[in-house]
């Protein structure tokens, strides 16, 4: 048992210890309070140490006395380290203070067993800190948004892309009218410049609008290259190019998931609706 409480320790400890700094001091025997000569190596370090971080002390003792004894010992260890260096130094919010009583005693040396141990980073570390010590950064769950069609808006007619938007709302989908692509490629015709541009205008004049460019092809049962997120792709590659920040733009392509009219269509009108390039709305 005592060998499983160590090895988990352990883990804990090399885990707080990993690419870190350590500094350990001593005690006499029963003592909780440093000595005159630990009492000036401590605070020569504190001396050369104010910039740097404090992540946990670790305290412990011999295994001479009791085990109810020792842990309370190791704990005064702990407590009198942390006292000396509170207000000095920065000291991490989730700071970690562990008695590990007798059960630290790693060494034959008693005198080596009773100490404290100071786990720390320097200040060109600070950076990485949580790197350092192994926290992955939280995933944050990004919002569902219901698309909402375009024909649902009920735009008023003749309304321009400028006017869509202003009158969108969060999940409006709305088609960019005049997008072409040269046939089975993601190469933008010249006469889809003038419909680009206004969508550039528009994103400029209104910098806190982000959308979604999203690709929809037809005529064929499966995507197989992939080509409509390419199409998608490559119009936010334009965007960037005008000057639009990139992280104002996601993409997505639907393939033949999403048409308007069924597959195979009957028309080149149901082909062409099927053949678009939309946006979604994701913030204004």
């Amino acid at each position: 048992m005592k060998k499983l409480f160590f090895y988990s320790v352990f883990l804990l400890v090399f885990q707080i210890g990993k690419a870190q700094e350590k500094f350990v001091v001593y005690f006499d025997n029963n003592k909780y309070d440093l000595n005159k000569v630990e009492q000036a190596k401590f605070d020569k370090w504190i001396i050369e140490n104010k910039t740097s971080k404090i992540l946990s002390i670790t305290g412990s003792t011999d295994e001479v006395g009791s085990n109810g004894f020792n842990d309370t010992l190791s704990q005064k260890r702990v407590n009198t380290i942390y006292a000396l260096v509170n207000g000095k130094l920065k000291i991490r919010n989730d700071f970690k203070s562990i008695s590990l009583g007798e059960k630290g005693a790693t060494s034959t040396n008693k005198a080596e067993n009773r100490k404290a141990i100071i786990h720390y980073i320097f200040e060109k570390d600070l950076a990485r800190e949580d790197e350092i010590l192994g926290i992955k950064p939280k995933v944050v769950q990004e919002e569902e948004i219901i698309p909402i069609e375009e024909e649902r808006m009920h735009f008023p007619e003749g309304a321009t892309l400028q006017d869509k938007i202003e009158l969108s709302t969060k999940g409006t989908l709305i088609r960019l009218n005049n997008i072409n692509f040269h046939i089975n490629t993601f190469a933008v015709m010249a006469n889809s410049k003038p419909s680009i541009t206004e969508l550039v205008r528009v994103l400029d004049k209104y910098p806190k609008i982000k959308i979604e460019i999203q690709g929809h092809i037809c005529c064929v049962d499966k995507d197989v290259k992939n080509l409509s997120l390419d199409r998608a792709k490559q119009i936010k590659r334009i965007l960037v190019y005008e000057g639009i920040n990139e992280r104002r733009i996601k993409v997505k392509g639907f393939g033949v998931s999403k048409p308007k009219f069924p597959i195979p269509e009957k028309t080149e009108f149901e082909a062409a609706q099927n053949r678009r390039v939309e946006i979604m709305i994701i913030d204004k």
